[in-house]
């Protein structure tokens, strides 16, 4: 039974590898211009990346703020519960500190590199 298991299972393997290659054989490689690459330079997709991803941990540290405000809403005079909507409450602000001093660097290093953070289009 284990032999057959294993020649069952080399054999999905050799097909799992042999199979996007056949396929292939139709694939028509992009032209310059229909890659979908864009033509930005680095340093602009580089402050447009960062700059959503300090958007989204700002956005998750409000939303971490009102979760610790319903969970000290809710605690009803429970020492413990209490004292965690306290440390949760305390890590979303530090989230929110961290965003926005990522923010502040970020627009420091674009302005080193002479990009607009604002207008930063990929």
């Amino acid at each position: 039974m284990k032999k057959k298991i294993e020649s069952f299972l080399s054999a999905a393997f050799v097909l799992a590898l042999t199979v996007p290659a056949l396929a292939n054989a139709q694939f028509a490689p992009p032209t310059r211009g229909d890659t979908g690459i864009s033509d930005a330079p680095v340093s602009q997709i580089i402050v447009k990346v960062m700059n959503w991803l300090l958007y989204i941990v700002g956005f998750l540290g409000v939303i971490g703020f009102a979760i610790a405000g319903i969970l000290y809403l809710t605690a009803a005079g429970d020492d413990d519960r209490i004292n965690q909507a306290k440390r949760a409450m305390l890590f979303s602000i530090l989230g929110v500190v961290v965003a926005l001093a990522g923010l502040v660097v970020v627009y420091f290093i674009s302005g080193i590199l002479n990009v607009d953070p604002n207008n930063a289009a990929i």
